[in-house]
């Protein structure tokens, strides 16, 4: 018998332990980076997701688009505006984001759940009263940051088996658009779940220590004390500040993990080594 056929069947098997253990449970995942770079490592994407839903977790997918946003604007030669590194959104800037995020992006990741056999539902933080947002500050135009979420919509789908695909737009409360860090929507979204987990996919494999090894796992509490250290710096902070955000309302744990990685939510969910870092209170 095939060595390679023994150790898919032996993995499976020691799977079957997790699989209970997340049965039923919310897992919010924040797409971006490397997983949206190729229509390959799309589709490696959503053939995880769909087993998830197969074998009866409820995923959420939050995704980005930050790169197929900038070359939109490039060819429309739009130029943008950035205050301390923050992109200043206009309104013909905003256009273009919906256009990308509600549209390319979105769309191309439903199909790709869909061509893996699964039923997703594409949308955005306007579309149920989702996500109802504040301006984050005056200086960067229609960027928002959420202020109550309704994640009926999200429920509703979880009971038609549907996968929720979302883009990371919200409504303002005289119904303008606004335009949301991805994190920050999906730190939003899970908290208002209660999620079991929310997964943060991004380009590096975790959290570091000042000599480069990865933490795979950190109390909540001294998150703060790693900033302040230097530990924790650069685009690692907001991630960090999420994954406190989301605790605070209830999600029971976070995980920031290399999203270059194939099937690296599988081996976070359903393996006992994991693959980044962990976030979560002491036991």
């Amino acid at each position: 018998m095939n060595r390679d056929w023994i150790a898919t069947a032996q993995t499976l098997s020691q799977a079957l332990p997790y699989m209970q253990r997340y049965a039923g449970a919310t897992v919010v995942i924040k797409l971006g980076g490397h997983a949206m770079g190729s229509d390959e490592a799309m589709h490696s994407f959503a053939r995880d997701v769909v087993l998830m839903r197969q074998v009866g977790l409820n995923p959420v997918v939050v995704h980005g688009g930050g790169p197929m946003i900038n070359e939109m604007l490039a060819k429309l030669a739009i130029k943008s505006e950035f205050v301390n590194g923050k992109r200043v959104t206009d309104q013909a800037t905003m256009d273009v984001v919906e256009m990308v995020l509600s549209g390319q992006v979105n769309n191309r990741l439903v199909q790709a759940i869909s061509d893996e056999g699964g039923k997703a539902v594409g949308l955005s933080g306007k579309d149920a009263h989702l996500m109802i947002c504040e301006q984050t500050n005056p200086d960067l135009g229609f960027v928002g940051t959420p202020v109550a979420v309704d994640p009926t919509i999200i429920r509703d789908l979880h009971t038609a088996h549907a996968i929720p695909v979302i883009a990371p737009l919200g409504m303002g409360r005289d119904g303008e658009t606004y335009n949301i860090n991805g994190d920050t929507a999906a730190g939003a979204i899970a908290g208002a779940l209660r999620a079991d987990r929310l997964l943060l996919l991004t380009d590096v494999a975790g959290v570091k220590d000042k000599a480069g090894s990865v933490l795979t796992e950190i109390d909540p509490a001294i998150i703060p004390d790693l900033i302040a250290d230097g530990t924790i710096g650069g685009g690692m902070i907001p991630k960090t500040e999420t994954a406190l955000a989301a605790m605070n309302e209830g999600v029971r744990a976070v995980v920031i993990l290399d999203g270059r990685a194939p099937n690296a939510c599988l081996l976070e969910l359903f393996t006992d080594h994991g693959a980044g870092s962990l976030i979560r209170r002491p036991r």
